[in-house]
């Protein structure tokens, strides 16, 4: 976050601010005054209690007043937190100078409070916006108080906090109530004119020139203001920007730009704006223009070296330089515009632009791009409703940016289930139905069911063992040694330097350490970050300067870090390394096999890679257009299938000598002799198995990789071996023939071994086979295609 984007030059908060209950009972009194009568008896309460607590109405110094008076506080607090909602909302009020919240519901103590009930910090937001944010809200409520200028209060303040359990980020939107807020003036005020008003108007980005015009001496706050953090991960229209933003093809496809343009025109209100894309590849120094045949971005239509495009490139380098967005009002009177680019936006009816730069971290990669055909449309309160969808547009362009040139084919097949090859057909044959139906129709029309029925499954699955155990033990050994890295720094410190801050700090550290040895719980990551990094790493700062004979401690400290996370990542880093071979090697090797299976006949496919890679296979004679059936087919994708994982457990056990954490893969085929069928959800895009009695299907390919052999405690899936799931002799009596097969080969070895299953939530009767693959077979091909 760039200071300049959010100026303010003051380092405290600048104005004289009291905590004060005064606003809150003065409501009370009104209720009390009032014909209200299912608030009288409320307030008749509060009155009489703070006969017995004078200091309440006075500005609270001491934040220990506080808990004298706990009773007629709840009681004063039920204005702004109804006891129906205190379970499930996240609310907490604060002093208008305090970072310290003085009432607050749980869920909001779980969210942004420290155990000291300290507001954190969230990531999206650095002090010093903090501080501006704060300045600012004061500086409209005086605005509108005094002046009688109503502030547009449309603007958003996203929250961005961790969640650990989940391992994902979430964003909260904070909604601000200032109803108990008073201010008052302590001297006359400066007269402001229409001009002077407009000025502040448009520099609501930079409290300097407020606090010139309207000094915070002025003023005395008093009251407190609430927080209600209100959880927008899926709030409609930015969730839908989102999930289309996530997909691989948005910026290929000019008809999911369209519909990205078209939401942003309903976000914005304003029927006529036009979006535009264009990134920027570092190691090219050049532009991406994703509209070169489908007109994405509207500024970058000439080519490199002309003075259009050298003009956009000047405007990028000063995004980056700045990090300020650009606004025009108008491009015909505007002199912000280089040679060149002023005369062809105008060619093109754009008179009024914001142009803003998309990070993915901290490199910058593109630029977004909103233009108007009117003067005005978009302003710098505009900017503010950007900023939240800019780094979904960030993570696309990025992600557009690294596979457009390598791996088009590849993404499409992946994640757009609906243009595999093999059904391209049946989706063609829906729209002409659709257009059809849309011609002859006078109201909507639905897309009808595409249902393939009487398919025949394979799924296989190879995945890493004990990866959770293994990530979770990486994670515990890299904070064990960054504290222990800290404790020694700081012990070290303790012995030239008697300040007793840096006992106190290297007490908790060997608390945490302590704590860290016997096992972690997940939340106790983010106590520990926080602790090495508002706390010891300032205080190596300061040892660094007055104690130069730790300095090289501390260098080796940072050393230990690494350079983009700025934490000890050494072991979590083996780990992701060796999973990512272990995937890739398993991925690309199954993805060349599929293309000799579609050669046997044509079938829908689908890979998954988590913690080891699955695949689901779907064959029959309702996927294929043209070619006929026979069950001959399906027998021979079920040895194709079978010899498949023979080879990834070889080539993944070969793997093992080369990895840095010794991580082994297990094996597993589920047979499901009766055809099911298979339906397209266009709401996921992507297929689901079709009907009730299918569905136990799906249920036993969730739960099998973890089951057991039945009573006992082994795991059916084994390290070098591969468990077929079977429900029916007949389904056995088909695979032993492909073992017996695979065995004259040397592919398996003699040891077969005949399982029962424990039973599973809803499943019970599944049996096994578990063969064992040799690891010995000199086959430096490994290709199941030629067999």
């Amino acid at each position: 976050m760039h200071s300049r984007e959010h100026n303010i030059s003051v380092a405290t908060f600048p104005f004289k601010a009291n905590l004060s209950f005064k606003p809150i009972i003065r409501y009370w009194q009104q209720q009390h005054d009032g014909c209200r009568s299912s608030f009288m008896l409320c307030a008749q309460e509060i009155n009489k209690q703070l006969k017995e607590a004078p200091e309440l109405l006075e500005p609270i110094k001491d934040l220990t007043t506080l808990h004298k008076h706990e009773c007629i506080i709840d009681l004063l607090m039920t204005a702004v937190f109804p006891p129906a909602t205190r379970e499930i909302e996240a609310i907490g009020t604060v002093g208008p100078q305090y970072d310290v919240s003085i009432y607050h519901t749980e869920l909001f103590k779980q969210i942004i409070l420290t155990d000291q009930n300290h507001l954190k910090r969230p990531l999206n937001i650095d002090e010093q916006r903090v501080l501006f944010n704060r300045v600012r809200m004061l500086y409209f409520l005086i605005l509108e108080k005094f002046y009688g200028v109503q502030v547009p209060h449309d603007e958003f303040l996203i929250y961005t906090v961790p969640d650990y359990q989940l391992g994902l980020y979430r964003h909260y939107n904070v909604e601000i109530n200032t109803q108990f807020l008073d201010i008052t003036n302590t001297e006359p005020l400066p007269p402001l004119d229409e001009e002077a008003i407009q000025h502040l108007l448009d520099n609501i980005r930079d409290m300097d020139v407020w606090m010139e015009a309207l000094p915070p001496r002025l003023f005395e706050v008093n009251g407190f203001y609430t927080l209600h953090l209100v959880d927008v991960t899926e709030q409609e229209v930015l969730s839908s920007l989102k999930n289309d933003l996530l997909e691989r093809d948005v910026m290929l496809a000019a008809d999911r730009f369209e519909q990205l343009q078209e939401k942003v025109r309903i976000y914005f209100k304003r029927p006529h704006l036009q979006l535009g894309v264009a990134a920027f590849h570092k190691n090219k120094s050049a532009f991406v223009n994703f509209g070169n045949k489908i007109n994405h971005s509207f500024l970058l239509q000439s080519e490199p070296g002309s003075s259009s495009y050298v003009g956009f490139k000047t405007i990028y380098d000063s995004l980056v330089r700045d990090g300020n967005p650009l606004v025009v009002k108008d491009v015909e009177k505007t002199e912000q515009l280089p040679d060149g680019v002023r005369e062809e936006m105008l060619g093109m009816g754009i008179r009024n632009i914001v142009l803003a730069l998309l990070r993915y971290g901290d490199d910058p990669i593109g630029i977004l791009e909103l233009g108007s055909p009117n003067p005005g449309d978009l302003d710098n309160f505009s900017i503010s409703k950007m900023e939240q969808f800019l780094p979904l547009f960030s993570v696309a362009v990025n992600r557009n940016s690294e596979e457009i040139e390598a791996r088009v084919q590849a993404v499409i097949r992946d994640r757009f289930t609906a243009i595999h090859p093999v059904l391209e057909w049946r989706f063609r044959e829906a729209a002409l139905n659709l257009l059809e139906k849309m011609n002859h129709a006078t109201g909507p029309v639905e897309m009808e069911p595409i249902v393939f029925p009487d398919v025949y499954p394979l799924y296989a699955a190879a995945d890493v063992r004990g990866s959770s155990t293994e990530r979770n033990t990486a994670i515990l050994g890299d904070l064990i040694e960054h504290l222990q890295l800290a404790e020694a720094i700081l012990k070290k410190a303790a012995e030239v330097h008697s300040l007793p801050i840096i006992d106190e700090l290297r007490f908790s550290v060997s608390r945490h350490l302590e704590q860290l040895k016997q096992g972690i719980l997940v939340q106790d990551g983010l106590t520990i970050f926080e602790l090495i990094r508002t706390q010891a790493e300032p205080m190596f700062e300061f040892l660094e300067v007055t104690h130069p004979d730790l300095l090289p401690h501390i260098q080796a400290y940072r050393a230990a870090m690494d350079p983009e996370l700025g934490i000890l990542y050494k072991r979590r880093k083996a780990f992701e390394e060796s999973l990512t071979l272990i995937n890739e090697t398993i991925s690309d090797y199954v993805e060349q096999e599929e293309l000799n299976a579609q050669q046997m006949y044509p079938h829908y496919f689908e890979k998954f890679k988590t913690d080891g890679v699955e695949f689901n296979i779907y064959v029959g004679a309702s996927l294929e257009e043209r070619q006929p059936f026979d069950l001959m087919f399906l027998r021979n994708l079920r040895l194709w299938q079978l010899m498949v994982m023979c080879e990834i457990t070889r080539r993944t056990a070969a793997l093992k000598p080369k990895l840095k954490v010794p991580l082994e893969t297990t094996q597993l085929i589920l047979i499901h002799s009766q055809p099911l069928a298979i339906r397209f959800r266009q709401d996921e895009r992507k297929f689901d198995v079709d009907g009730a009695y299918n569905i136990r299907y799906e249920i036993v390919k969730k739960r099998v990789d973890k089951a057991h052999v039945r009573d006992t405690e082994e795991r059916l899936t084994q390290p070098y071996k591969i468990a077929i799931v079977y429900s029916h002799a007949r389904e056995a009596n088909e695979y032993t023939e492909y073992i017996e097969y695979l065995q004259n080969k040397g592919i398996l070895t003699g040891n077969v071994e005949n399982l029962e299953v424990e039973d599973l939530q809803g499943v019970s009767g599944l049996k096994a086979l578990r063969v064992e693959v040799n690891l010995n077979r000199d086959n430096p091909d490994g290709d199941a295609g030629e067999e």
